[in-house]
């Protein structure tokens, strides 16, 4: 997928999940990103280059290069996007042997975000 050089980079989310939204509150709020924070729900995926199947399974970061990433990978680039002391644990999220460690951490909080704070019913995502 392409975008335009002048489209910033998307960072998508569940918007139906009250845990999700409230990390996506933090990140508009203390994470300097150039990136626009969307719910999928609210995102044109189409342009995206993103699946409905694709953003109700993780977050994902589309960039302005048209690099498209899930999961930790999508924040981990997210992070660097955000630059200065963000750039670190994003560079480090980033790692392979750190990013394979962390995606079954995230898959773990994705199928108890329901449970996590401010989650509710609505965020329990449907057994596969």
């Amino acid at each position: 997928m392409t975008t335009s050089a002048s489209a910033p980079a998307t960072f998508v989310f569940d918007g139906d999940c009250s845990f999700c939204s409230l990390c996506a509150e933090f990140i508009e709020r203390r994470i300097p990103t150039t990136a626009k924070v969307v719910p999928w729900q609210f995102a044109d995926l189409d342009a995206l280059g993103l699946t409905a199947e694709q953003a109700e399974a993780a977050v994902q970061w589309v960039g302005a290069d048209g690099v498209i990433a899930s999961g930790p990978d999508a924040i981990a680039l997210m992070l660097k996007d955000a630059g200065r002391f963000w750039s670190l644990p994003g560079a480090v999220l980033g790692l392979r042997p750190v990013s394979r460690l962390a995606w079954p951490a995230y898959q773990w909080v994705a199928d108890h975000r329901h449970l996590m704070p401010g989650g509710t019913a609505a965020c329990a995502v449907p057994r596969r």
